[in-house]
């Protein structure tokens, strides 16, 4: 059965600075326990939206992010470093509870839980079970409206929210509206070419999917619908325009595009979705690269090289001494080199191995001259989508010595990797991306069986999954590694 409709708070869940980290005094808050198997509550695992009113909803169906817009202020928040320590208040964001005979009890304590979108759109249903209950919850955000309408035909469902308000509605209009403009929408898509099979045209209909609803109507695009990822990085919205040009989606590419030329590179490494700086982290080496090969995607500027001569005030782009995706400390590291369009010898600085003194066979390094960094998966980019044909022959032998290295869930960024052996998705799409390009299918193959075991039940890729499991240990999904996904998928079957 349903629930009176609801009036539920939309307002920002922030708390104050110790409480959120600590995770060691007996007053915190502690987060629930999730099933077992599946990530903990109130970690976001999918999202919901069109480009409007995002949502992000957890495995147990709780919506724990709400947003104006991807990357706009936040509706319902919950801090990345609250749930890092374990201290998330049990009321959080908007949970559906369900009494059955005895007390009410939340999703999370079910017996079990699975997720769906219905296909070809952003419309999630949850379907939970508690013995011989069975609880469906379907959920979508239509523009500015939330909808959500949960049915049992033995238990009664109750909707808990944090504060009041009128933004949520459980009018099943709203789910079938967003259901049909979410199709409308991926029929315009270019399809995969003869011969994909069912799962690719499943990841390829999905990531496009993510990329609708990461993506806004100004042409922001958040790289997760979470706190702290609610952001556009340039490296990770040029992508999804890369991503969207190759699909056929011109219109959104040259959006996207233009919002990213738009913003002050050299001012920050992150941006609001107003295209305001975020203060906090120094603008990053490989900005500029990126949103030029966007340009030239989404069929703005001509050349990659002429949109970085433009971008960079007619100078040398400013590559050296920065960041890179790793976002640690600043240095010449071989991403930004490639992305930046460095000369040969500046590249040749991260060849190692044959005549060297290192244990290294011949492979391409993070940092210049320091063997010791490690391969780097960014390696890749020499070849997809900045092409340095020269290149080629010490790439393949550094992406197929990465894959050597992966877990049944992918890779992590680079062999000198610091943060542990959980892989990365958005590494292991675009070696994936990359391997198709050299002729390397059956390696490309492999990274691709490596992110469908590692996507959630809905199809959602994860920032990183624990590398014994598979599940989610960070956002979820990452718009980066959906749109590296259907580059790899168009490389591997060209339509």
């Amino acid at each position: 059965m349903g629930w009176p409709r609801a009036a539920v708070g939309l307002v920002a869940v922030v708390a104050a600075g110790a409480l959120l980290v600590s995770g060691g005094h007996n007053a915190d808050p502690k987060t629930p326990a999730g099933l077992p198997g599946m990530p903990p509550p109130f970690l976001g695992v999918a999202v919901l939206g069109d480009g409007g009113l995002t949502a992000a909803v957890d495995a147990y169906g709780s919506v724990v992010d709400l947003r104006e817009g991807p990357a706009g202020p936040a509706l319902i928040e919950n801090p990345a470093d609250r749930q890092a320590a374990g201290t998330v208040e049990p009321d959080t964001g908007i949970q559906v509870w369900v009494r059955a005979g005895g007390a009410a009890e939340p999703i999370w304590e079910a017996d079990s839980v699975r997720q769906r979108y219905l296909p070809g759109t952003n419309v999630l249903r949850t379907v939970a079970r508690f013995g011989g209950n069975r609880i469906t919850i379907e959920q979508a955000a239509r523009r500015g409206e939330l909808a959500m309408v949960a049915e049992s035909d033995t238990a009664d469902v109750e909707l808990r929210a944090n504060a009041p308000g009128e933004r949520l509605t459980e009018d099943p209009r709203i789910l079938a509206e967003a259901a049909t403009a979410d199709r409308r929408w991926l029929d315009r898509a270019r399809p995969l070419g003869t011969g994909a099979p069912r799962w690719a045209r499943e990841m390829y209909d999905r990531s496009l999917l993510v990329l609708r609803a990461l993506a806004g109507s100004n042409g922001a695009v958040a790289a997760g619908a979470r706190h702290g990822w609610a952001y556009v990085w340039p490296r990770d919205a040029s992508a999804v325009a890369i991503a969207f040009a190759s699909a056929g989606y011109r219109a959104e590419a040259e959006r996207i595009t233009r919002f990213l030329l738009g913003l002050g590179l050299g001012h920050a490494a992150r941006f609001h979705g107003d295209g305001s700086p975020v203060p906090g982290r120094a603008a990053q080496g490989d900005a500029i690269g990126w949103v030029a090969g966007a340009s030239k995607a989404a069929g703005i500027i001509g050349s990659e090289r002429h949109a970085s001569r433009i971008l960079a005030g007619g100078q040398p782009i400013p590559w050296r001494d920065r960041s890179d995706y790793w976002e640690g400390e600043p240095g010449d590291y071989l991403g930004n080199a490639i992305a930046s369009g460095a000369d040969v010898s500046e590249l040749n600085r991260h060849i190692w191995g044959e005549n060297s003194d290192t244990p290294l066979r011949r492979g391409l390094v993070r940092e210049a001259g320091e063997p010791d960094s490690g391969l780097d998966s960014a390696a890749a980019w020499a070849v997809r989508p900045f092409s340095a044909p020269r290149l080629y022959p010490v790439v393949r032998t550094t992406l197929n010595r990465l894959v050597s290295q992966a877990t049944p869930f992918g890779i992590t960024p680079g062999s000198g990797w610091p943060g542990g052996a959980d892989p990365w998705s958005a590494p292991t799409a675009w070696t994936a991306w990359s391997l198709a390009a050299l002729g390397e299918r059956r390696q490309a193959l492999r990274l691709m069986e490596a992110l469908r075991r590692s996507a959630t039940s809905a199809g959602d890729l994860a920032e990183r999954v624990d590398a014994r499991t598979g599940v989610p240990r960070s956002t979820t999904p990452l718009a980066w590694s959906h749109a590296f996904a259907i580059l790899a998928l168009r490389e591997l079957w060209p339509g």
